[in-house]
């Protein structure tokens, strides 16, 4: 069972492309919007298979901008479909959205902020970079993708930011050093990261060797990046003696309700909130841990998993649901 959030009817308003494949789109809700701070975001219904799931999406800039909440999505041809229903839509399109939720909270306390950006990642650091500019704090934008094409808003950053951005292209061999970045950075400063995991484990890594109080790195990621790429798989649930398959574009979450397994709570679907938390009695095969819920020492233990995101790779995996807990997470980050 989901935790119940409020949903309001919406008209896709206008979409355009903003990098090689990301697509900014621009919704009017039926009541208006909802005033939000830089870092928020927005859950869209969204349909794959012609049945109703619900995708997260940072939002772009804030409320300010026209009455209309924008959000900038990454074109993903072999993802689990909710960004190819999207790219279908044209302006005039209906869409179920919720109201925004801050997961993210931007502080203004700070003498020095570090901004770091990975791909897609930019979305909520765009608002971040904006708002600090207007608080007239002093800021910094590392900012790295694959290829120049795939830097959105690149030309309005670097026009509102000058030489306080700078650009990482791996295709022009130029590498974001996290070490390097945080060499001369305030001892008090705090740093704002949104990525792929293994760009903010770099920097979380160098960020605590350094000395840094873990309560100045703030960070929101793509839980559902991992290490592998996304296969089907076998799963048996020990305490309703079912086994069933996963399929590459479903999660774990969903193969279970779709069995009629519903009884694990679960709210974010993004590997956030800890919800979907089930144990793990048995696997084969690597397991991928996928949420930004858990601390490394506890993805080794191997123990728990977010059902909503993390998969198994090239094996079987065994669960037990009747043990299913509202779990802790990052007690530390050993």
């Amino acid at each position: 069972m989901a935790t119940h959030q409020y949903f309001t009817t919406a008209t896709l308003a206008r979409t355009r492309d903003v990098a090689t494949d990301v697509r900014l789109f621009e919704i009017e809700p039926a009541d208006g919007v909802t005033p939000h701070q830089p870092g928020s975001h927005l859950d869209v219904e969204v349909l794959v298979d012609d049945k109703p799931q619900y995708r997260s999406f940072s939002l772009v800039g804030d409320a300010s901008e026209g009455g209309r909440y924008r959000i900038a999505v990454k074109n993903r041809p072999n993802g689990h479909g909710g960004s190819r229903y999207l790219w279908s839509l044209q302006a005039g399109a209906q869409l179920r959205v919720s109201e925004p939720k801050d997961r993210f909270p931007l502080s203004y306390r700070a003498p020095e902020v570090l901004l770091v950006a990975g791909g897609i990642g930019i979305t909520p650091i765009y608002g971040m970079a904006r708002a600090l500019l207007r608080n007239k704090s002093n800021v910094r934008l590392l900012y790295t993708a694959r290829s120049r094409s795939q830097l959105a808003f690149v030309e309005e950053l670097q026009q509102w930011l000058g030489d306080r951005l700078t650009l990482f292209v791996t295709e022009d061999n130029q590498r974001l050093d996290p070490r390097k970045a945080l060499a001369n950075l305030d001892p008090q400063a705090e740093l704002y990261i949104c990525g792929p995991q293994s760009l903010r484990e770099d920097f979380l890594g160098q960020w605590l060797a350094s000395g840094r109080p873990h309560d100045r790195f703030r960070f929101e990621t793509f839980a559902s990046s991992g290490r592998f790429p996304d296969t089907p798989f076998d799963v048996r649930v020990a305490n309703r003696d079912v086994t069933l398959t996963v399929g590459r574009e479903q999660s774990l979450l969903q193969a279970l309700r779709a069995q009629g397994i519903d009884d694990i709570l679960y709210d974010c679907e993004h590997g956030e909130c800890g919800l979907c938390t089930i144990d793990v009695l048995d696997h084969t095969g690597d397991l991928d841990h996928r949420d930004v819920f858990y601390s490394t020492r506890q993805k080794k233990s191997e123990k728990r998993m977010c059902a909503c995101v993390s998969r198994i790779h090239n094996g079987r995996l065994t669960i037990d649901t009747s043990r299913h807990s509202v779990d802790t997470g990052r007690p530390d980050d050993q």
